[in-house]
């Protein structure tokens, strides 16, 4: 997914990321029309090949977050997308028909960064604070050929002791295990150290040095888009198809996912037991209104159900807690 107001580039570094125009229809709005314009998700999916394995992916759009007056929770239909496809994973998980299962749950939601102000704004922080328990969060520093590099790195910091100082969980990249080599350790703290990802998008080929390259000309020199020295987009392109692409999913898996799950399984043991609350008070009452048990549902059988609800639930809020517990000892480490 990726989130951000208009004109800070998001369509085109999707484009550049995965080498397609997937906006080539899109109608642009006028001022007028962008005043009344509400928050949209848009699904596009794009087939990519890397290192031989094609892979299919979807890429979730949000046109208008943040271009209205009045942004008050223009996030929510954003996390309502998140919560419907958590949802529909859900029930296809209860249902018969679990072998083939379709995962249309979000793993990763690039969020951009205006890099016209001095940090994150209020909607940068509301917006984060209510998907960071949803979603894996990669903030991304929008146009980052408008700033100089030591801007560059200025801002990073800056918007790093921000997301600490306002609680806000963004990814965080797995440890390194003892036993890599120097290299691949190096690699993992720049990667780290990136954070936010200073990216560079264009659709543009332009002549550098006799090669022909992707960037932007301009009357001082090329800015090259898969230039390391000018941008992260190697960076967050790689993380994002090649070395983290199965930890977004697991940490989707077992932790954005289970906190749903968790809920669903507290919400539904909740009812039972108001259920059953409900039809004791009527026993004893001695009123004579049938209690709607189900033709084939006796007692017995609601105590169990109940029964196996607990210790579903109790066994769930463990794993929680020790997938909590290691979240912040990795934290703690970092």
């Amino acid at each position: 997914m990726v989130a951000g107001e208009s004109g800070l580039g998001k369509s085109t570094l999707v484009n550049s990321l995965f080498l397609t125009d997937l906006y080539k229809d899109r109608k642009l709005l006028n001022a007028e029309e962008r005043i009344t314009q509400t928050v949209e998700i848009t699904k596009h999916t794009v087939d990519i090949e890397e290192k031989g394995v094609k892979l299919k992916l979807t890429i979730v759009d949000t046109p208008g977050f943040g271009d209205a007056i009045d942004n008050t929770e223009c996030w929510k239909s954003v996390a309502d997308y998140i919560d419907q496809q958590f949802e529909q994973y859900f029930r296809d998980e209860s249902g018969l028909n679990r072998k083939n299962i379709q995962d249309n749950r979000v793993h990763c939601c690039l969020y951009f960064i205006s890099p016209f102000g001095h940090g994150l704004r209020p909607l940068d922080v509301e917006f984060m604070k209510a998907l960071h328990e949803k979603v894996n969060i990669v903030p991304v520093l929008a146009k980052a050929d408008t700033l100089t590099p030591t801007e560059v790195q200025k801002k990073k910091i800056k918007i790093r002791e921000e997301i600490e100082q306002y609680g806000i969980k963004i990814y965080q990249f797995p440890d390194c295990d003892s036993d890599e080599d120097e290299e691949f350790k190096q690699q993992d703290l720049e990667l780290k150290e990136s954070i936010p990802f200073a990216v560079i998008g264009s659709n543009t080929v332009v002549e550098a040095k006799g090669k022909r390259v992707r960037g932007r000309l301009y009357p001082w020199g090329i800015v090259e888009v898969e230039n390391s020295a000018h941008c992260d987009f190697v960076k967050l392109r790689n993380m994002l198809v090649r070395t983290h692409m199965q930890d977004l999913k697991d940490v989707t898996r077992e932790t954005h996912y289970e906190n749903y799950r968790a809920q669903c399984i507290q919400s539904m043991t909740r009812m039972v037991v108001k259920e059953r609350n409900r039809n004791k008070l009527t026993r004893e009452s001695g009123t004579d209104f049938p209690i709607p048990m189900g033709p084939a549902v006796s007692e017995s059988e609601t105590e169990k159900l109940i029964r196996e609800k607990d210790e579903e639930l109790r066994q769930m809020q463990e794993m929680l807690q020790r997938i909590q517990d290691h979240l912040i000892t990795q934290k703690d480490g970092h």
